[in-house]
């Protein structure tokens, strides 16, 4: 079975003001967080603004993340689209494309499906198409949740592989990790618990936060598995001082911003993303230039 670990940043998809993709943006922010120790990208996802993007863009998206890695990284890919139907044109198409490593797969918003409906919509997804699937439960945003039987009954269907969880509940991530399936992988998706998840046997992180201060973030992963407990509690107390930030403006925009402060071109939210206060953005610069500089 394929598994997935480390810290693998949900990457910004760069676009100008119209909304079209800056494509040598997006190779920047690659490059910008591969150099800088990441162990995977992940592109497509909600902070990728995969919901503002047509379907030429995403294609467009997975081509140029598999041919800029270029190996150097696993790449993951989304399919956060509300319908089963879109979920399995947008995994067809990320296999076509071939390259990427495995699908993220979130659970429907603003419908709220039952858990028998669930289900059925992720065995639909991971049965059109030979990639691994990892669930993606976010309830805080979408207002749905994979409750734990579900998760469960899930890891025992095939091509599933894992699950980010941004929940924000521990104790269910614990719970989870003590009855999960062998080789079934569980990365933690809220950033200010990657360190407690790692702890409780957690596999690694999908993390936001990773756009801007890839280093930081990745040192917590790294310095937990060499035993530096320390050092990994230093940095996830550093890096709370951005995850604050994030919140601050219309999700994406404190990342891209972030970025832009850094000298990447991450180009515009997409509209009506559009503001960020300017003494948010002081803040900001302060913040990622320290953290740029651990």
């Amino acid at each position: 079975m394929t598994t997935f670990d480390g810290i693998i940043p949900a990457l910004v998809t760069p676009l100008d003001q119209d909304g079209e993709l800056l494509e040598d943006g997006l190779r920047q922010v690659l490059d910008f967080t591969i150099d800088r120790g990441v162990h995977g990208v992940f592109i497509l996802g909600s902070s990728g603004e995969i919901y503002g993007l047509d379907a030429a863009q995403k294609r467009r998206v997975v081509e140029i993340a598999v041919e800029h890695v270029a190996g150097r990284v696993p790449v993951l890919a989304g399919a956060g689209e509300i319908s089963t139907r879109e979920c399995v044109r947008t995994a067809r198409m990320v296999e076509e494309v071939g390259g990427v490593a495995g699908l993220s797969v979130l659970t429907p918003y603003f419908m709220t499906p039952t858990q028998s409906e669930l289900r059925e919509h992720f065995r639909a997804i991971a049965g059109s198409t030979d990639l691994p699937v990892l669930l993606y439960d976010n309830p805080p945003r979408t207002h749905v949740q994979l409750e734990l039987t579900t998760v469960l009954e899930l890891a025992a269907v095939p091509g599933i592989v894992g699950l980010k969880d941004s929940s924000g509940d521990l104790e269910r991530v614990r719970t989870l990790l003590a009855e999960r399936p062998e080789g079934f992988s569980v990365l933690m998706g809220r950033d200010t618990l990657i360190l407690p998840a790692l702890e409780a046997g957690a596999d690694g992180a999908i993390a936001t936060t990773a756009n801007v201060a890839p280093r930081v973030v990745a040192g917590i992963y790294d310095a937990f598995r060499a035993g530096d407990l320390a050092t990994a509690a230093r940095l996830q107390e550093e890096l709370a001082q951005l995850r604050d930030l994030v919140p601050r403006a219309t999700f994406p925009l404190v990342l891209k911003e972030g970025l832009r402060i850094l000298g990447v071109d991450a180009g515009h939210g997409v509209a009506p993303a559009r503001e960020i206060d300017p003494a948010l953005r002081e803040e900001l610069a302060r913040v990622v230039t320290a953290l740029d500089a651990l």
